[in-house]
């Protein structure tokens, strides 16, 4: 370190990610994260690192009395939240024995989805959110005008208003570092290969490979949620770009079982309701007509 006090290299390594993820980072194509939480240690680099880059303020800097899960949850300013979750058996005595992979703790790291049909960009009245060239959703704070309407449309509970400026935020899939050939911080960090970030298609083949790998193992009880056909990718969302790999239900992680767009209840709502002023109306007629009879 002393004899090397500065950088040698005149600037920025060419497409880093090349180096680090094993992928070239090109506009147009799809990008986004394979989470596999059987790799998760709970070191919670990820939210760090990501605090870090895109100098969030901390969260929650009490102790919560939740496990040793202090930041609880996602919000304004924690994108990645590390999820503690301990397992115990119904009887509630200790187990002596511990089957493969995290035994009785679940771990996982949570993210936004950046969905391919995303609610909250749907929602959005000012154009704020958008699809990038690399097929994730950001929010520009300097369009967001603080109406908050992607907040209660993301079926997932990411989309959060700031208390600082008013505005909504969420993670960006490391925007900025994409448009410079960088790695997300995110998964950068990640010391077990537990987050993994790459192009879609060949996410969606590791996945695969790992689940079966998995379940050759023994683990009948693993499973993806958010890539096409599994759940996660229901209700008119398509696929989450930031898909993961469960060993449990998905609402022992926090995560709905069967999300939807909030635009695919419109219709029925709309007639249930036409419906029920229609019933109203025949009802109110019905009286006037027997008082009328009277």
């Amino acid at each position: 370190m002393r004899e090397h006090a500065s950088s040698e290299l005149p600037g920025p390594i060419p497409d880093e990610s090349e180096l680090t993820a094993g992928v070239r980072i090109r506009p147009g194509r799809r990008y986004g994260f394979f989470t596999d939480t059987t790799r998760c240690i709970g070191c919670k680099a990820c939210e760090v690192a990501c605090k870090e880059w895109n100098g969030l303020p901390a969260d929650q800097v009490r102790l919560s009395g939740m496990s040793y899960d202090n930041t609880q949850a996602l919000s304004a300013h924690t994108w990645r939240h590390v999820a503690f979750i301990e397992k115990m058996p119904r009887d509630g005595e200790r187990p002596t024995s511990m089957p493969a992979y995290q035994s009785n703790w679940l771990m996982m790291s949570d993210v936004c989805k950046h969905c391919a049909n995303a609610a909250c960009l749907q929602a959005c009245p000012t154009g704020a959110l958008f699809r990038t060239e690399f097929d994730t959703v950001v929010v520009q704070q300097d369009i967001c005008n603080g109406c908050g309407y992607c907040v209660p449309a993301c079926p997932f509970g990411v989309v959060a208003l700031s208390e600082i400026d008013g505005k909504a935020h969420k993670c960006t899939l490391c925007y900025d570092r994409l448009k410079g050939g960088l790695e997300p911080a995110c998964a950068k960090s990640c010391p077990t290969d537990s987050i993994q970030f790459g192009e879609l298609d060949e996410l969606h083949r590791r996945a695969a490979s790992r689940l079966d790998q998995l379940q050759q193992m023994g683990r009948s009880d693993a499973y993806l949620y958010g890539t096409p056909g599994d759940p996660g990718a229901t209700g008119g969302i398509g696929e989450l770009n930031a898909f993961f790999l469960l060993t449990d239900r998905p609402e022992v992680y926090n995560l709905p079982a069967e999300p939807d767009l909030p635009s695919t209840r419109v219709k029925p709502s709309l007639l249930s309701g036409l419906a029920m002023m229609a019933g109203l109306a025949a009802a109110a007629a019905g009286l006037l007509m027997a008082s009328g009879g009277e």
